[in-house]
């Protein structure tokens, strides 16, 4: 009797144990640094609406930042800043929202991926990105990487 009243408690820890949860749940300072991350991710699309998309990839780009680009090389640090200043963003506007995110243990570098939208006049273009993150000194979020993928499949 006593094993078979044992059987559904056992159905559900194992149960409980598949759910796809973050493994860092109960620890705040993982928690806290993702919610700035995703928010850092948030604000610069924000900033990218207001001020243009160069602008914003500037401000949030650490000095050491990536760029993967379709049918392009990496692009690396002062070169991925020159390209950055060399756009005309004047007839595009891109934003983006992150759905996912996770943070690295010591809470200092982490991902966030989502869905983009780029306008551009009558255009309206859709894909999907991911951008990694480092915490800089002062507690803000620099991008070390970027990259987007064009279309979602809608």
């Amino acid at each position: 009797m006593l094993k078979i009243a044992f059987l559904p408690v056992l159905l559900c820890v194992i149960t409980a144990s598949c759910i796809n949860t973050p493994k860092f749940k109960n620890d705040e300072k993982r928690i806290e640094a993702l919610n700035s991350m995703q928010q850092a991710d948030i604000d610069f699309s924000n900033r990218s609406k207001e001020v243009g998309m160069k602008k914003a990839f500037l401000e949030y780009m650490d000095e050491e930042g990536v760029m993967l680009r379709p049918q392009r090389m990496p692009i690396a640090g002062a070169a991925a800043v020159d390209l950055i200043s060399s756009l005309n963003d004047s007839s595009l506007v891109l934003t983006w929202h992150p759905v996912g995110a996770n943070m690295s243990k010591a809470a200092d570098i982490g991902y966030t991926y989502g869905v983009y939208t780029m306008q551009m006049g009558d255009s309206t273009y859709k894909g999907t990105y991911v951008t990694i993150w480092q915490k800089q000194e002062d507690g803000s979020w620099k991008f070390l990487l970027d990259s987007g993928n064009e279309g979602t499949g809608e």
